[in-house]
């Protein structure tokens, strides 16, 4: 990283262009997304999931973190020096560390391709720190992929992207997906589809004690499974329960009214992840 041609303009229009990726038209115009922080952006360049077309570092953040500069420049990745400025008028989230990536392309098959054994999928999850929840706890258990069906949040959001703290770049993510489509094919491609809902007929403490010897009309955690996870204010609406094979709730054994989206989520693919091993 060359100091000599330090940005140092935080009101140029190259400064301008960046920070503008924080919002969703100017992504889809420019078909790439912001990437803001050293943990997300350490992901980005040293993983294969990511094209990552440039990288700016405070010089700082250059001496603090060299492995992410190395990791860029090994793979022909732009690296320019900025100033505290004008990596804070890119992004107050930054820490000094920014990366343009090229949008993910989010097809449902890189997916079903891989004979997932175990996938998140996010109905109408609209919540950008729940969704980015959900993708980093589906890599943390494991998981071949996530699924975010339409009407949820862009993946691309800033705050989605912080809130993986970097496992968007570790496993596929879908996006886009009609529900009933994305059920239909998670299934043929042999997954039990579980709905989490309060409501639902089976208590996943129940599942998991029988786990790989589950009775007639049980579901048996140990088969590749999608779980499917609602609204946070809403849950799931009858017509997506209906797409499941089976319905199933997270007990409350203190007086909480409810676990928020991602806990849940994470109990969920934590319980299939135990049944799996």
């Amino acid at each position: 990283m060359d100091e000599r041609d330090l940005l140092s303009n935080p009101r140029s229009e190259r400064v301008k262009a960046v920070r503008a990726l924080a919002n969703r038209p100017m992504r889809e115009r420019h078909g790439q997304f912001l990437v803001e922080g050293p943990q997300s952006v350490r992901e980005a360049v040293s993983g294969g999931r990511a094209h990552v077309r440039e990288l700016f570092l405070t010089p700082a953040a250059a001496s603090r973190y060299d492995e992410i500069a190395t990791a860029a420049a090994a793979r022909g990745v732009r690296v320019t020096a900025a100033t505290d400025e004008v990596l804070a008028a890119m992004s107050p989230d930054g820490q000094g560390v920014v990366a343009v990536v090229d949008l993910l392309d989010g097809r449902l098959d890189q997916v079903t391709d891989l004979r997932p054994r175990l996938v998140a999928m996010l109905a109408r999850v609209r919540d950008p720190g729940n969704a980015g929840a959900v993708v980093r706890a589906a890599d943390a258990a494991g998981a071949d992929g996530v699924v975010l069906t339409t009407e949820s949040v862009d993946v691309h959001n800033p705050k989605v992207v912080r809130s993986t703290a970097g496992s968007l770049f570790h496993l596929p993510v879908a996006f886009g997906v009609d529900p009933a489509d994305g059920v239909a094919e998670l299934r043929a491609a042999g997954m039990l589809v579980l709905a989490a809902d309060g409501s639902g007929e089976h208590d996943i403490d129940h599942l998991l004690d029988v786990a790989g010897r589950a009775p007639a009309g049980v579901p048996d955690l140990a088969r590749p499974t999608a779980w499917v996870f609602g609204n946070e204010a809403w849950g799931l609406p009858d017509d997506d329960l209906a797409l499941a094979d089976a319905v199933v709730r997270v007990p409350l054994h203190g007086r909480a009214e409810s676990l928020n989206l991602a806990t849940a989520a994470t109990v969920c693919l934590y319980a299939s992840a135990r049944a799996h091993r």
